[in-house]
């Protein structure tokens, strides 16, 4: 019944509407929200408000909005629906970092133009915040909740609704694509609104936000402890070069790989290339030694030795740009904010205390910043399917963490192993992809559809080339039923599809992962079957941290 009056209120709201009168959706009404504009775009060029300019593109109908559910929330959303040949799919968009814009999605919304899917996304009502920086949010709580996981909602609910004005009915099917702070959105959606989207799609997920960032700050530290546990960029490609060299095979890939497979099965150690004496090229000092060692080890409660986060992953050091070398070269930790809005803007790093600072921090923040939740009953009631993915090289967040909270939601669906895996994916399937950096890029294969790796991604796929598209996969198996057993990932030459193709492999959902078959090209994703991958044990942080 509230649907269908906010449904009626929307249509009656706007003065002689029709279908597909988009400058009249200037009159769209819902609560707390404005529409700031609503502009026919004829295409096929399009000037994006970051000055990038986009080709071949339909015609489209761009709405802006803004919505205020608090007297401090200003959050602000875009709206894209294709006119015509809308395929009665709606796709929301997530966010990274901080927020705080919506250029990030533009790329992803292009994608979804073609593909006839209208989409929105939103800044998460952080603006002015950057990608890194959220320092203006200190002493405002209500745009924390915002941030956390408010403004996705709104967003999404919003957006269908101005989709029902101008088209005359609601979408039929709803999906959501977000990466880092995006799968932190996705997860949220699933915990806390499962009835908001069909199927969602969870990268590289943030969810574990707080912890997240004291391991960004314990690795910093341990950095910073003295002048020789600094880890220059010559040694951060040396230690790269030693993980692969000693764990490409190991971890269940080919001697020829530049990236790990199943990087859980790399024990390197970093005193294996400590110097004898002086410091050298090949070598580290002994404080490097130590610093490398606390980060992949990761945060402790110095009282109880229990385990925050599960650091860093082995082989992720180099995998992009937002590798170890920039998260030491900032003159603070990288992602430091949130603890100023805990602590006060003059909060400073050194004087963090891993013990009762964390608990602070989780008291005040974990509630609506963390999505821990592995209770997802009622998004699986509904039918909802998760597909999830996450980098063995992701340099920001380790997909140790993502594989943690999948087997969470395991064991809550029997005591069974067998069952509960038969039961889970049914509904959630985590790939997780070798060599991938942070959401894209990485010395393996990286592009699958992975709409945020934008800088990288080859034009959309034919409607029906679900084995090569993460978003098609799980369209496919929404609208009819048939689960992704793989997803081809190509790496492209220099990472750019006009280069040609590197090497391509599949996909697969874990805990399965690629092996070579003994024969066949190497760089073929034919020689390749998903297999059990290497044994591991699984690092874990304690319970109190699980929150």
């Amino acid at each position: 019944m509230k649907a269908l009056l906010a449904a009626l209120l929307a249509l009656a709201a706007v003065p002689g509407a029709r279908a597909g009168d988009c400058a009249g959706l200037m009159g769209f009404y819902y609560p707390d929200t404005i529409v700031t504009s609503a502009t026919p775009v004829p295409g096929p060029s399009f000037t994006a408000p970051d000055g990038r300019i986009y080709d071949s593109l339909p015609p489209f109908c761009r709405v802006t909005a803004t919505l205020t559910p608090t007297s401090d929330s200003l959050i602000n959303m875009e709206l894209w629906m294709p006119d015509p040949g809308w395929t009665g799919r709606f796709l929301g968009l997530g966010n990274g970092g901080y927020g705080g814009n919506i250029a990030i999605a533009v790329p992803a919304m292009v994608a979804a133009l073609k593909l006839g899917i209208a989409s929105g996304t939103t800044d998460m009502g952080t603006t002015p915040s950057t990608n890194t920086d959220a320092d203006a949010l200190v002493g405002h709580p209500q745009k924390w909740v915002d941030f956390g996981h408010r403004a996705t909602h709104l967003m999404t609910v919003v957006s269908k609704e101005i989709a029902r004005a101008f088209y005359g009915s609601a979408p039929r099917y709803a999906y959501f694509h977000g990466c880092s702070t995006g799968g932190q959105q996705a997860l949220m959606e699933a915990q806390r609104y499962p009835d908001d989207y069909h199927g969602i799609i969870a990268g590289s997920p943030a969810n574990n936000r707080t912890h997240l960032h004291t391991n960004v700050l314990w690795f910093y530290r341990a950095t910073h402890a003295s002048p020789d546990s600094y880890i220059t960029s010559d040694k951060v490609s040396l230690i790269t070069r030693s993980v692969v060299a000693a764990c490409n095979v190991k971890s269940g890939g080919l001697a020829t790989d530049a990236f790990l497979t199943d990087a859980r099965a790399c024990d390197w150690d970093p005193a294996s290339i400590q110097c004898p004496a002086l410091d050298g090229p090949d070598c580290l000092l002994p404080g490097q030694v130590q610093a490398a060692r606390a980060g992949y080890d990761g945060p402790r409660n110095p009282g109880s030795g229990h385990l925050i986060y599960p650091g860093w992953m082995r082989g992720s050091e180099n995998a992009s740009e937002l590798g170890w070398n920039s998260q030491q070269s900032s003159a603070e930790p990288p992602f430091g904010s949130l603890f100023k809005w805990v602590f006060g803007s003059a909060w400073l790093w050194p004087t963090y205390d891993y013990d009762l600072d964390m608990a602070a921090v989780d008291q005040l923040l974990a509630p609506i910043l963390n999505a821990n939740n592995a209770d997802l009953g009622a998004f699986q009631s509904l039918g909802g399917k998760l597909l999830a993915y996450h980098g063995t090289a992701d340099p920001i967040i380790n997909p140790q963490d993502t594989v943690n909270y999948y087997n969470r939601v395991l064991a809550l669906q029997s005591k069974s192993a067998s069952l509960a895996q038969k039961r889970t994916q049914q509904f959630f399937r985590l790939f997780l992809v070798p060599g991938m950096g942070h959401c894209s890029r990485g010395a393996g294969p990286n592009a699958f559809g992975n709409l945020f790796s934008a800088s990288i991604v080859a034009p959309p796929p034919a409607a029906s080339d679900a084995a090569h598209d993460v978003l098609l996969a799980l369209i496919d198996w929404v609208e009819r039923g048939n689960a992704p057993e793989s997803i081809v990932a190509t790496k492209y030459v220099g990472d750019s599809p006009s280069s040609g193709v590197q090497m391509m492999r599949p996909l697969c959902p874990f805990p399965l992962f690629p092996r070579y078959s003994g024969s066949g090209d190497p760089n073929a994703a034919g020689s390749f079957a998903c297999a059990s991958g290497p044994s591991v044990t699984d690092r874990t942080a304690a319970p109190e941290y699980l929150q």
